[in-house]
């Protein structure tokens, strides 16, 4: 009998996900609401009879769990990049004339999508079971929302092969979750009759529904989910196209927007730009804009990445709305790397379903150029639809006491000094070590993994430690105390004893590193690892002047000139002195100017797993014998290190002829 009551709840759930999907995907019920509730009671009843029975992916399950006390973090396996953006007709044939140059091709076919105005997550599954789901974070970690997608039916719970069968791979789904038109104001509409805040716009009511600790609060709202690509995908092969990945996810039941498809050369990109610009209005959801991919994934990988975002793909955005009103005054806002950025104080205006009091000005360049002043009637946009900023000034209504805006000549927040370089639009603070606004920012890249490595010490608790008046600089991390720490929320006596034993590992360090984790404008590890070998010790980089600076290799007039700023800081020299009373050291040794070292000159390529080494410690090993280590594959590359589970690098290496090392070639050769 057991096993009849398993089948009937089986096949209870499959019926029930079909009719989800066909509601929340294809808006095409396929029976009345008071069916679907009889199979739902149904289904309850037999749960609660056998909860033995009871699946995670059961619909359920959707319903919502016990609240958290806050978010995991989940490190992407493969990061999760942002778009860069075009604005204009002209960008976007920039865009193409890259794409074409690059890979010297006449003409090229690239997948076209909308832009969703939502919150990017990533959906895991193994086996063809939802196990995890993720916000993008900062692309690299995001938070654990798991529970919460599970409540968002347009998300399946199971994915399933062409024969009905749970898919046996391990695939990550790329989307965005967002909030239709109607539901939105559904919500707003419930929010006004229980006497509570509305949500400005659709994208702030999906996260912040997606965000809730609990969540059976994100299961009475109404979300929606597009994929717009995949990440990591073992177990199964996927078409070479992007358009052919979308069909493929479409066929195993993840939802993907109708309006895609692939188009040819640059015509294409702006002729689906102006239909859709046509239809948006019209549109069940809130999009910013289009975007344009390089279909040939093989195109695609070729081109690569800059920065944080693709060279394949960009993000076309629809122009924003503007409003004009009064620019009462000017105030300086320093950044968490130290910018010093002119921000517009206005009359209240409502621009894009918000309404607006402050406005970036950018820099002071930008400022001059639009020959803005306190008291001009300006036009107000919100770039991008999301970031209001001043876009020019009317001044046929300029009174006649308005007035000039100079930028102050020191730090409003902790009085260091301030610079500009040469080629740069932003004004910066010196003092990075010491100054309140970029507290918060210093002591994150102080402990990161590749500055003093200080294990723990992440976003949340940095903002508890400076909000409670415990960390100033880095060198008070040195001196916090067991009951300072444990009187933190949800700070234990076993994680204080962890943070304080982490804290205290890092005091033995290398100069390298504590070079790179003093956080200097434009000296990142390489050029940290280069003035380490160079010099020696610390002391005596202090004493060098811009011309000893710049015999290092890579160090120009930019990189000399931010050092000389950083350490002519008091502040900065004071918080350093303070680090060495601590306890903090670093090993140091005669500078060797002139020493030529093995692998001086040469590239190096790392792809997949290493049985004896991390990734981090096969780097470090290149990087003391002198190579460069490269995130991909050029014809530049003179050596590619694989280990178990290569990919696409080791294919492209074979392609160019590169010399190929396995991991015991590769010991070898760094012992040798």
């Amino acid at each position: 009998m057991e096993s009849g009551f398993a089948s009937r709840i089986a096949q209870l759930c499959r019926e029930i996900e079909q009719h989800n999907y066909r509601y929340y995907v294809l808006d095409t019920p396929s029976i009345p609401d008071a069916e679907y509730d009889k199979l739902f009671r149904e289904l309850q009843t037999l749960e609660a009879e056998h909860p033995e029975l009871l699946t995670l992916d059961s619909p359920t399950q959707r319903i919502g769990a016990s609240p958290l006390k806050c978010f995991a973090e989940v490190a992407h396996r493969t990061p999760m990049l942002s778009l860069n953006n075009a604005f204009s007709f002209d960008e976007v044939r920039a865009f193409d004339a890259r794409i074409r140059e690059a890979l010297d091709l006449k003409t090229i076919d690239y997948a076209v999508e909308l832009k969703f105005d939502g919150l990017a997550i990533n959906l895991s599954y193994r086996n063809g079971l939802f196990v995890q789901g993720a916000t993008r974070g900062d692309g690299s970690t995001g938070e654990d929302v798991t529970e919460n997608l599970r409540t968002v039916r347009a998300i399946p719970l199971r994915l399933h092969n062409a024969v009905g069968d749970d898919l046996a791979a391990d695939v990550e789904v790329r989307g965005e979750v967002l909030m239709f038109t109607r539901d939105f104001e559904k919500l707003n509409q419930q929010q006004r009759a229980n006497g509570e805040k509305e949500f400005v716009n659709p994208r702030n009511a999906a996260a912040g529904s997606l965000r809730q600790l609990d969540s059976r609060i994100t299961a009475t709202r109404h979300l929606s989910f597009y994929a717009y690509g995949v990440g990591i995908c073992e177990g199964v092969d996927l078409p070479g196209r992007h358009d052919g990945q979308m069909a493929q996810l479409a066929l195993w039941g993840v939802p993907v927007a109708a309006h895609r498809r692939v188009v040819n050369g640059v015509d294409g990109l702006l002729n689906f730009y102006r239909e859709i610009g046509e239809q948006r209005a019209a549109l069940p959801y809130a999009i910013d804009g289009v975007v344009y991919k390089v279909n040939d994934l093989s195109l695609q990988q070729r081109l690569g990445f800059v920065a944080r975002a693709p060279r394949f793909a960009i993000a076309h955005k629809f122009p924003a709305e503007e409003a004009m009103t009064t620019l009462l005054g000017i105030d300086v806002q320093v950044g968490r790397t130290g910018a010093l950025t002119p921000v517009a104080r206005l009359a209240p205006v409502f621009v894009g379903g918000v309404t607006v009091t402050n406005a970036t000005l950018h820099n002071e360049d930008e400022m001059r150029r639009k020959d803005v002043r306190i008291g001009d009637t300006v036009i107000v946009r919100r770039a991008g639809d999301v970031i209001p900023e001043v876009a020019g000034v009317v001044l046929a209504r300029r009174p006649a006491d308005a007035r000039l805006f100079l930028m102050p000549a020191v730090c409003p927040v902790c009085g260091s000094h301030v610079t500009r370089e040469a080629d740069e639009a932003a004004w910066r603070c010196t003092g990075g070590l010491f100054c309140p606004a970029q507290r918060k920012q210093a002591l994150l890249h102080f402990a990161g993994r590749r500055a003093m490595n200080i294990d723990g010490l992440g976003d949340k608790l940095v903002d508890q430690l400076v909000d409670a008046h415990l960390v100033s600089t880095p060198a008070d991390l040195y001196k916090l105390g067991m009951s300072g720490i444990t009187a933190l929320p949800r700070m234990g006596e076993k994680s204080a004893l962890n943070l304080l034993d982490a804290i205290d590992n890092s005091r033995n360090t290398t100069l390298a590193r504590f070079i790179f984790a003093l956080g200097i404008r434009n000296v990142g590890e390489a050029t940290a690892k280069d003035l380490a070998g160079r010099f020696g010790s610390l002391d005596n980089l202090l004493a060098a002047d811009a011309a000893r600076l710049q015999q290092v290799p890579d160090i120009g007039p930019v990189v000399a000139q931010s050092m000389m700023d950083f350490f002519a800081e008091a502040h900065n020299r004071e918080v350093i002195e303070q680090l060495r009373a601590a306890g903090v050291h670093w090993d140091e040794h005669e500078p060797h100017p002139d020493k030529i070292l093995p692998f001086t000159g040469k590239t190096f390529v790392l792809t997949g797993t290493l049985a004896t080494l991390s990734r981090q410690q096969a780097q470090a090993a290149l990087e003391a014998m002198g190579a460069k280590v490269s995130g991909s594959v050029s014809k530049k590359t003179d050596y590619v290190v694989a280990g178990s589970e290569s990919g696409s690098k080791l294919v492209r290496a074979h392609e160019l002829g590169i010399a190929v090392l396995n991991e015991d070639e590769f010991l070898l050769l760094i012992k040798g």
